[in-house]
């Protein structure tokens, strides 16, 4: 019969028969060995000469096999079988010139021919002596085959093999010669890559896509070597499941970091040959020459093209742009100075004062009464307000430095100063205001009896008048004339044509002047309403932390409508009121705003008081 390949699926295979007339189709399938044979190619996707190829290849290792030649290892007689781990296995099996690189049949072969020269029997018929158990240096060519024979263990062996070469050439040692230094080493280190075709490194002439793939594989290198072979705890040795759990855990730590040393040593390895490359120096250099050359033949065809207009127009406007930096900067530095210097005055000044008011609360405020203590409270806040940064600062290191006698002392001088200052600027605002009295009458003249004889209280109530009756008031200078004539203890009485005259003569006076007058008017109306001050429960450095007193600075038009605008945005139930409406109106501290705010409902409640009384005296007369 005739042995034909096998019918793909559907088809028949043809045999032809010398003695008839007509072919006949008939189904062959291969038997026995061939079957076998078949089912093996079918597997492999391969022809029936791929068979032949590797059965020549089996007969190629075998006769490798046979010609293979063992080395003696000088050392295995004197090797401790309880020390197998640290033996060379290879070295063990005659291998040691072949190493990880022998096959299975090499090593199945080497164990074989160890066996029949140092088996313990063979020696003992020799008339060798024999130790007894596990103690025979025999032991250690078992557990090397035993290592080489399992692929796994093999495996684990050879990623820890002491005979490979670990060490990175340093930059100094490959300065001259780099190709000779790092291509070896690159070589060995290429059997860990879990990737095959790992490339080379190269020579001189390499192209620039040559070297970036290389070093882009090592930068990415992918490592099979493991060191499960140097686990210090054996997990069979284990005597319950939790010792082995921790054995385990324990020999994963060691491995992680053995592996990542590992990993660093092949990055130190292609760092070491990236810096020390020379046809990346080469590369890099020519890069840069490129880059000059075009930004330089740029430059100069730019140049040629606007060479004598563009100069002249770019020298002008940088001197243009040079000076106004220049003066935006000077500009810029003494606000910048200016603001620093105002900065750190203020800060000192407030420091200062917190300084101040901590000493005396220190000392209980030099007193054991309560009155006296709200009244020195009341001193100090003064003191803050009226001292200079040197006259606080001088304060309170009399304080800091002396008795309690010495600062109280001190404290009480200091008081008395500035008491007697504060009299004197009165007594001067009292001068200046009479002095403008006077003057207004005069200018006044004949002005009739009204005119004449304006008291100070008349003139304190005029302002008040004035104040609490803006213009748009209907009939404005008949009311204020019928609230004088009500209010006035001179008795005088008083026609809206004096009152006109009087108030502008009191225009022509000094700013101060006036502020002096309206001050006087409303303690002087406060007075008399019956407004007393009520004590104030919150502590000095919360009352008075806003600053140095402003009573004396006018409120402008635009500073009104701030603080209007403020009461609207923030009302009563709003936290820190007082603080954020004194921060929407520039130039005034929360005392100045919460002052002002008392001021306007007095003159709003006196307002409507002398309206009322205007209606009731008019429906009196008829």
């Amino acid at each position: 019969m005739l042995l034909l390949p096998s019918a793909a699926e559907g088809q028949g295979t043809a045999i032809t028969h010398a003695l008839t007339s007509a072919s006949t189709l008939c189904q062959v399938e291969p038997v026995g060995r061939w079957f076998e044979a078949f089912v093996k190619r079918r597997n492999r996707n391969a022809s029936a000469s791929f068979q032949e190829l590797e059965d020549k290849k089996e007969l190629s290792e075998e006769s490798e096999d046979e010609e293979l030649q063992l080395e003696e290892f000088p050392m295995l007689k004197t090797l401790d079988p309880k020390d197998w781990k640290n033996q060379d296995h290879y070295a063990v099996l005659g291998l040691g010139h072949v190493r990880y690189k022998a096959t299975q049949r090499q090593i199945k072969a080497a164990h074989k021919a160890m066996v029949l020269k140092h088996h313990p029997d063979k020696r003992k018929a020799a008339g060798e002596p024999i130790k007894e158990g596990d103690n025979d240096y025999f032991t250690c060519i078992t557990k090397a085959y035993e290592m080489l024979s399992d692929p796994v263990k093999r495996r684990a062996f050879n990623s820890v093999d002491p005979t490979f070469d670990n060490s990175v050439p340093s930059k100094s040692e490959a300065k001259d010669n780099f190709f000779e230094v790092f291509s070896p080493v690159f070589e060995r280190n290429s059997r860990w890559s879990n990737k095959k075709n790992v490339p080379k490194l190269g020579d001189m002439n390499s192209s620039f896509e040559d070297v970036d793939a290389f070093y882009s594989f090592w930068y990415n290198f992918d490592s099979w070597r493991e060191f499960s072979y140097l686990d210090e705890e054996e997990k069979e040795k284990a005597e319950c499941r939790d010792e082995r759990r921790w054995i385990e855990k324990q020999n994963r730590a060691t491995r992680a970091q053995r592996k990542k040393e590992e990993m660093n040593r092949i990055r130190t390895l292609v760092d070491n040959a990236y810096s020390c490359d020379p046809r990346i120096k080469k590369f890099k250099e020519e890069e840069k020459a490129k880059k000059e050359a075009e930004k330089k033949a740029k430059a100069e065809a730019k140049r040629k093209e606007q060479e004598a207009k563009e100069k002249q127009r770019q020298a002008e406007l940088e001197a243009a742009r040079l000076a106004k930096e220049k003066e935006e900067e000077e500009v810029r530095q003494q606000a910048l100075l200016a603001k620093k210097e105002k900065d750190i005055q203020k800060k000192a000044i407030k420091k200062e004062r917190q300084k101040l008011r901590n000493s005396c609360k220190a000392w209980n405020h030099f007193s054991d009464n309560e009155a006296e203590r709200v009244k020195m409270m009341e001193e100090v806040e003064k003191l803050c307000d009226r001292l200079e940064l040197a006259s606080l600062q001088c304060l309170n290191e009399t304080l800091t430095s002396s008795t309690k006698e010495v600062g109280k002392a001190a404290l009480e001088k200091q008081i008395e100063e500035i008491n007697e200052q504060i009299r004197k600027e009165k007594e001067e605002a009292e001068a200046r205001m009479r002095q403008a009295s006077k003057n207004a009458e005069k200018s006044a003249g004949g002005g009739g009896n009204g005119s004449k004889n304006w008291s100070e209280d008349d003139l304190q109530l005029l302002i008040k008048a004035v104040n609490l009756f803006p213009a748009g008031t209907n009939s404005r200078w008949e009311v204020i004339a019928n609230y004088m004539n009500i209010h006035s203890s001179s008795g005088v009485k008083r026609t809206a044509k004096d009152v006109i005259s009087k108030a502008k003569s009191l225009q022509k006076l000094d700013p101060h002047q006036k502020d002096d007058i309206n001050k006087k008017a409303f303690d002087k109306f406060k007075k008399e309403h019956g407004v007393v001050p009520q004590a104030d429960n919150a502590t000095p450095s919360e009352r008075f932390e806003a600053g140095p007193c402003t009573d004396f600075t006018p409120w402008t038009t635009e500073e009104q409508k701030l603080l209007e605008q403020a009461l609207k945005t923030y009302p009563v139930n709003t936290p820190e009121r007082w603080e954020k409406i004194a921060e929407a109106v520039p130039g005034r501290t929360k005392k100045d705003c919460m002052k002002r705010y008392k001021e306007l409902v007095e003159m709003v409640k006196a307002k409507k008081a002398a309206q009322e009384q205007v209606l009731n005296a008019s429906r009196t007369k008829k």
